[in-house]
This record gives C-alpha cells, sequence and structure tokens, in this order.
C-alpha cells in the first residue's frame, strides 16, 4: 500500500522568525491509501523544504469525509536548539526529543493528597510513604 504515491501540498505559509520556523497548512492527497503516518510526512517535508527531520513538526491531522484528502499543521525550525525552546514538551515526547514524565495516576495523587490532609505536621510524609507501602 505505501507504494502508492501521496501528494503534499502546503498553504498558508508563514516565516516566523520571532520563533524561528516557518509555519504552514500541509494538505496530504493520498487517494485510496490510508492515512499516511506523521513520520513519513516529516520525512517527506524535510526533503522538501531542504530541513533536518529532527527539525520538523507535524501535528493537528485530520482526514477529510469520504478519505484520500488530509489537512494538518506542520512547523521547521531553523534548529534542533530552537525546536526544543519554543515547542510544548507533550510535542516534543510525540517527536522523540524529550523522554515522559511517568508519574502516578491522577486519581492516585488525588487520594494520596487527602489522605495527608488527614494528619497534622511532620506525620504528612509519614502518611504519603505509608500509601506507597501498601500498594
Amino acid at each position: 500500500m505505501s507504494d502508492q504515491p501521496v501528494t503534499l501540498r502546503t498553504r498558508k505559509f508563514l516565516r516566523n522568525p520571532l520563533l524561528a520556523r516557518k509555519q504552514m497548512v500541509v494538505d496530504v492527497l493520498h487517494g485510496p491509501r490510508p492515512n499516511i503516518s506523521k513520520d513519513e510526512l516529516r520525512t517527506k517535508l524535510s526533503e522538501l523544504y531542504k530541513a533536518d527531520k529532527k527539525c520538523v513538526n507535524v501535528f493537528g491531522l485530520r482526514t477529510h469525509y469520504g478519505g484520500g484528502k488530509t489537512t494538518g499543521f506542520a512547523l521547521i525550525y531553523d534548529s534542533p536548539e530552537a525546536l526544543k525552546k519554543f515547542e510544548p514538551r507533550y510535542r516534543l515526547v510525540r517527536i522523540g526529543e524529550a523522554a515522559k514524565v511517568e508519574k502516578a495516576s491522577r486519581q492516585q495523587r488525588k487520594q494520596r493528597k487527602n489522605r495527608a490532609k488527614e494528619t497534622r505536621g511532620t506525620a504528612k510524609s509519614k502518611a504519603a510513604s505509608k500509601d506507597k507501602k501498601k500498594k
């Protein structure tokens, strides 16, 4: 399936020197082929704009009803340092430029907070550690 041609069209192209990037809306015409991966799109855009693949970020892809056309947004940074400086952390995690911070689930954090509220003074740290021992 991946041997079928894919056409990339960019529109609303804007050079943003303050954020050291080029930004644009990307239209992907993929015909009967299923959606194209973000990684493949990053590769094609980096070739098209002669940029490093690490500096390209694609997000917000929406497939039009009936398939065949997908529209999204692309950012091409001038350097990998600019990408790390200006991109939100969750998007850096998606493209593999940052590590995801592992933390307890939202429910567990709330339960720990409420258990700590029951105690007073220095016992709060003991209450939080007691929760960890239970599980």
